[in-house]
């Protein structure tokens, strides 16, 4: 089957649209990546991004206007609070504008800088000249340059500055921010379509659910909205991972697997850190295994949720489908190769698939594992339980242990989580059942290859609750830019999205008529 492009599988499925002091947050929280907290998205890679060298940003051509709206701080209580700037950007050239009712793309702010997210989301920019859409892209508070109390440092100075940062008062914020965007462009009849990945695609599920006035519908990629707890096994994750590496190569998988005792055997003696620090061509000796042992599992997890078919610089630079090739690396050595220098040669796939870094920090793979947002999203509502079997992971068996969660959160932070607060506000134990009742206008859309896919909607809910799910997808790939080298299931799958963002708002425009017409 020839290449065809997405515009032209697009166009035929448009509609025509016109006519007491908290506890200060200590240097010790730089020690919470030792914790086994869920595996992180991809918002620790937009806190450094290196924006002007990103392929999909020059190949894309992105322009936005960049703004601030003034911001509430606690939109749920009327307290006497300081407000804060709430960055965000904006593009509005191919815009129809109000008296057309052209659409409004929204794009749900994830846990980073928002020009990261909007320069990997090429698919919001690649359409919106088809549907003759405004595209906004708000920044979730406190990160990137959103941040109260008017500095990161004061933002994340302890559990009382931080209190603010919950899922809740961001969704409150994009509401509040597209509201009053709408009012001042007399677009109050213009319908708003949300987007999301990652993070960003559970706060645009979440959106639709506790907003439906606010949004006509919602795009929510590899959103993991049944991650939390006793709803899926906490397993999952690290078995999807397992499973990717054992679909290339079972070698590959126990190599993997026995390399941890090999870790551990060689580190319980200072010269045998030392020689792990050799082998592994780290820049500042080893101290621990569990460094070393954090280190690969990182890179492990992030290469699953990045096993892409054609090559990305999305995080680190990587060829096609990186899996395949690190464990082609760990299998070409000859028998009698150690395990350790099989390992190594793997993980430099991901570390260093250029070959131009002599050595290895690990300390920058862990920089913003400090105090940073994601640490105290996980410490409060966003608690995910992860575990690894024996029988069924590569990884190091361990299980699940609340109790010691709740103590290192409060150790860090000063606080405990609420384990079961995202279910209770948002949902998660009857979801499927809930949606079918209340819910509507929702895609989820997954790739069976992302280990985030355990946690994600897999199945069709109803006729407007819609899960599209592909078996070579990864981790939101159907929104990245599309490439020459797209597979076709994933041009399918776009055509697909568009086709029922088509209909969303066609119906919209439909009902609006009926109701005009009836006046």
């Amino acid at each position: 089957m020839g290449k065809t492009s997405t515009a032209n599988l697009l166009l035929p499925f448009l509609f025509v649209l016109f006519s007491s002091s908290p506890p200060l947050i200590t240097t010790e929280a730089s020690k919470l990546g030792s914790f086994r907290f869920a595996p992180r998205f991809f918002g620790r890679f937009a806190a450094n991004a290196d924006l002007n060298n990103l392929q999909t940003h020059k190949s894309l051509k992105i322009q936005y206007e960049t703004r601030y709206f003034t911001q509430v701080l606690d939109h749920f209580s009327f307290s006497n609070l300081p407000t804060f700037q709430q960055r965000y950007l904006i593009n509005t050239d191919h815009w129809l504008g109000p008296n057309s009712m052209a659409p409004i793309f929204l794009y749900c702010g994830n846990e980073g800088d928002i020009e990261w997210f909007a320069v990997n989301t090429g698919f919001v920019w690649e359409i919106a000249p088809l549907f003759n859409a405004m595209v906004v892209f708000p920044e979730h508070r406190y990160y990137g340059k959103s941040m109260p109390f008017g500095s990161r440092d004061s933002a994340y100075k302890n559990a009382a500055s931080l209190s603010y940062l919950t899922a809740e008062q961001a969704l409150a914020d994009f509401a509040a921010l597209i509201t009053d965007l709408k009012r001042n462009m007399s677009a109050e009849a213009c319908p708003v379509v949300l987007f999301g990945g990652s993070y960003g695609g559970m706060l645009a599920a979440w959106m639709r659910i506790k907003y439906p006035h606010i949004a006509i519908g919602a795009l929510a990629s590899s959103a993991p909205i049944l991650q939390f707890e006793n709803i899926v096994p906490p397993e999952t994750f690290y078995d999807i991972v397992s499973n990717d590496f054992r679909r290339e190569s079972v070698s590959c998988f126990n190599t993997i697997k026995k390399s941890w005792d090999a870790i551990e055997a060689e580190g319980q003696t200072e010269e045998g850190l030392l020689r792990l620090t050799e082998e592994f061509h780290l820049c500042r000796n080893l101290r621990s295994t569990q460094d070393l042992e954090d280190w690969l599992e990182s890179a492990y997890s992030y290469l699953a949720m990045v096993d892409y078919p054609y090559p990305s610089d999305f995080m680190m630079p990587l060829p096609g489908n990186p899996i395949k090739e690190v464990c082609r690396k760990i299998d070409s050595f000859p028998d009698g190769t150690s395990t350790l220098e099989r390992i190594f040669a793997g993980v430099s796939v991901y570390y260093n698939y250029t070959g131009v870094v002599d050595c290895f920090d690990l300390g920058e793979s862990n920089q913003d594992l400090g105090a940073d947002g994601w640490d105290w999203q996980a410490c409060t509502e966003m608690v995910m339980p992860m575990s690894s079997s024996q029988s069924t992971s590569m990884f190091t068996a361990y299980d699940f242990n609340y109790s010691s969660y709740q103590d290192e959160c409060f150790k860090h932070f000063g606080i405990k989580p609420r384990s079961r607060w995202i279910t209770t506000e948002f949902g998660g134990h009857n979801l499927l059942t809930d949606l079918k009742t209340f819910g509507s206008n929702i895609i989820f859309s997954n790739g069976l290859l992302d280990p985030w896919s355990g946690g994600g909607v897999l199945q069709n809910v109803s006729e407007t609750i819609t899960a599209l799910v592909t078996k070579e997808g990864a981790h939101h790939i159907d929104l990245r830019p599309s490439i020459d080298e797209d597979p076709d299931w994933l041009v399918e799958q776009r055509a697909s999205e568009v086709k029922l963002i088509t209909g969303w708002i066609n119906k919209y425009y439909q009902e609006r008529s009926v109701l005009f017409s009836s006046i």
